[in-house]
């Protein structure tokens, strides 16, 4: 699943519909992602379009890599480009998780140990256990659901 890498043409500026097809998402997707991650922000010309450098098509690129590949939810992936922008070290909870992973939830965990590893079989074999995971908690609302209708 995973897909190849974008090559970014050699441009000075790009229009936001150019940001769109090279990160495969619509305009207004582009703009609420300016809206929620302060560190895509492209300057707006004259005319007041949108002016995208190719700095903010790599962060566009890498956002849609944390929500869609990675399954972070937008607080997620705030606080993990944060972190990358910082370059620091994560402070840890004791527990060997990720302070910027440790509200997420397990599936989030396993996601983020996979991106910071940068293994593609480990990827790919956690993406599976959260495709699981979902059929599972699926199976279970079904039922929940049977049982609560069996009892009216």
């Amino acid at each position: 699943m995973n897909q190849p890498a974008v090559v970014i043409p050699e441009k000075l500026f790009f229009k936001i519909g150019e940001v769109c097809e090279l990160a495969g998402v619509q305009a207004h997707v582009l703009r609420y992602w300016e809206s929620e991650f302060p560190m895509l922000a492209p300057q707006k010309n004259r005319a007041g379009q949108r002016v995208y450098r190719r700095r903010d098509v790599e962060m566009a690129l890498r956002i849609k890599e944390l929500l869609y590949e990675d399954q972070y939810t937008i607080a997620g992936a705030k606080k993990r480009l944060a972190y990358e922008l910082r370059g620091g070290k994560l402070k840890s909870n004791g527990e060997g998780h990720d302070e910027v992973n440790h509200h997420e939830g397990a599936l989030r965990m396993s996601s983020a140990a996979a991106t910071s590893q940068k293994n593609p079989e480990d990827r790919e074999a956690l993406k599976k256990v959260a495709a699981e995971l979902r059929e599972i908690l699926a199976l279970l609302e079904e039922q929940n659901k049977t049982f609560a209708s069996s009892k009216k």
